[in-house]
């Protein structure tokens, strides 16, 4: 049965979750608020200058009509749209307060009772460096903005944290010459820094309670090979939905009576970092994580429209998955994870394929920022994010190796990407995470 969907957002980063929804023969309309992003799936995709302008045309619908969400920055607007009797599907104002306020997930999670790290709240520099340089200890900086430049966050390296006061006086030096650069931060945290794998566990909530099985995503956020360079976001992710059980039971379960109380309805993660000690949470995803969310769909048995119709209907508790392991990896070009002359450098390229590409290797492409002009496919946007490619398998290594075999048919000039993801797990962490305990053994037999 058709549907209609209206999807908001600022950037449009659910763009191939839209083109699945329309090759399954579905009515989509998309808002991109940030006017910067309006050429990512030109000539692709149907826009609206207005999602307001939409509202009776979903209301037409009935219960086929659904509003989706990509950020968690409008919980207090969807809030207002489902007590007006619209179907809304991305998170509320409490997962927006989760996911922006680092200091306050942080607490929430403390009361469900976790571990957490210590974490200092700042709106200054000046008090950072201050007192930064009067624990002498490691810290690990974030902003608390869920729009904030990723790029900008910063693991310290040195024990005494040395490099981060250095880093902060550059930040301030910037900040006094330059006062309206929204990419500087000026409300962040410093928060402990703590050894371990970094690992995250995530899953649908329909507005009472979760749908099961819950996923297991490790992330690969920074942009070269052996965790080298700068923190981007995301450059590839390992996902299964096997062996979850123990960590979500540990974690998001916990929340569940909060997230009904709140109206939550979506997708959420939390991010941890494991050791001996147990788990440490680092933040919240209350939204669609991108571009995991595309990561997961290979695992999921379902489409989208049935995954959406399931979370609104409320009748069933489980989703249907495929076992085994899905690894995205994410293909950018020049100067990707920046901005500063994207125009000049890689705005406008070509986007081709080798002549083994297949119908099959397109479905497990999903593309990023990307339009279509005269028929041809060229990159779009603002950073030079092209694609994800996904490749499935019953072990790391069979996703691995399909994923990576259909990265080489894209071709864009100067095209890159890290060729690690998923090679710590196979020599040692996966293992690690099943000897202290956190993930059955039986996902080993699947490694």
């Amino acid at each position: 049965m058709m549907m209609k969907f209206l999807c908001i957002g600022e950037y449009c980063d659910l763009g191939a979750m839209y083109i699945r929804l329309v090759e399954a023969g579905h009515e989509v309309k998309v808002y991109v608020e940030n006017p910067d992003y309006h050429e990512i799936y030109k000539g692709m995709l149907s826009f609206t200058p207005d999602w307001r302008l939409e509202l009776d045309w979903i209301r037409q619908a009935g219960k086929d009509g659904i509003i989706l969400f990509e950020s968690a920055s409008k919980g207090s607007v969807q809030d207002a749209l489902r007590q007006d009797g619209y179907q809304v599907i991305g998170g509320s104002a409490f997962g927006d307060k989760l996911e922006a306020d680092r200091e306050y997930g942080q607490k929430i999670l403390q009361e469900i009772g976790m571990t957490i790290a210590k974490t200092f709240k700042f709106t200054d520099y000046d008090s950072a460096i201050n007192f930064i340089q009067s624990t002498n200890q490691r810290y690990v900086f974030k902003s608390n903005d869920v729009n904030c430049d990723r790029t900008r966050n910063y693991v310290a390296m040195a024990e005494d944290g040395s490099d981060l006061v250095a880093l902060l006086k550059d930040y301030k030096n910037k900040t006094s010459k330059n006062p309206i650069d929204k990419s500087l931060p000026i409300d962040f945290v410093l928060m402990e820094y703590i050894s371990g794998i970094e690992i995250g566990v995530g899953a649908y909530f329909n507005g009472e309670h979760f749908l099961e099985p819950a996923c297991l995503d490790w992330e690969h956020k920074r942009f070269f090979p052996g965790n080298l360079g700068e923190l981007t976001g995301e450059m590839g992710t390992v996902v299964t939905f096997q062996g979850a059980d123990i960590i979500f039971q540990r974690t998001l379960l916990k929340l569940e009576s909060r997230l009904k109380d709140s109206g939550y309805c979506g997708y959420i993660n939390v991010n941890m970092i494991a050791n001996k000690e147990g788990l440490w949470p680092l933040e919240f995803t209350s939204r669609f994580g991108y571009p995991g969310y595309a990561i997961c769909a290979a695992l999921q048995q379902e489409s989208w429209d049935s995954i959406f119709r399931r979370i609104l209907k409320k009748t069933s508790l489980f989703i249907a998955t495929h076992p085994g392991f899905a690894i995205g990896i994410v293909l950018s070009v020049p100067p990707f994870p920046y901005s500063y002359g994207y125009e000049k450098l890689s705005k406008g390229l070509p986007i081709l394929f080798q002549p083994s590409f297949t119908e099959s290797n397109q479905r497990c492409l999903h593309l990023s920022e990307v339009a279509k002009i005269n028929g041809n496919l060229v990159t779009s946007g603002m950073t030079g994010n092209v694609a994800t490619a996904v490749g499935i398998g019953n072990s790391i290594l069979a996703a691995r190796s399909q994923a990576y075999n259909l990265a080489t048919k894209v071709i864009v000039p100067n095209i890159r990407y890290r060729q690690d993801v998923g090679v710590n797990l196979i020599s040692g962490d996966l293992e690690q995470l099943v000897n202290w305990g956190l993930i059955d053994s039986s996902i080993l037999q699947l490694s």
